[in-house]
């Protein structure tokens, strides 16, 4: 997913995931406590596909990531891409 920065990207990617059944719900809790706790409750869906420590502290996706499940018609690949300006390039690689 390509998108400016902050338009909420890897939200919406983790959101989906987790919808689909990607993300279990003992996982999304783990997340949820874990972004509360670093005072980024809203970040918990982000941080499904921001697994850094450095993305986690920042807000910003830094690494392209990369998610793969499938329906009972289709294969689905996410890539979940960095929108700020100077990531560019690494948006451009994935």
């Amino acid at each position: 997913m390509c998108g400016h920065v902050d338009s909420g990207k890897s939200t919406t990617v983790g959101h989906l995931l987790y919808l689909c059944g990607v993300v279990s719900d003992q996982r999304m809790r783990s997340l949820k406590r874990e972004s509360a706790a670093a005072g980024k409750g809203s970040f918990a869906y982000a941080w499904v596909m921001d697994e850094r420590e450095d993305e986690r502290a920042r807000g910003v996706t830094v690494d392209l990531g990369m998610a793969r499940f499938e329906t009972q018609h289709l294969r689905v690949t996410v890539l979940d891409a960095p929108g700020h300006r100077d990531l560019v390039p690494q948006m451009i690689s994935g």
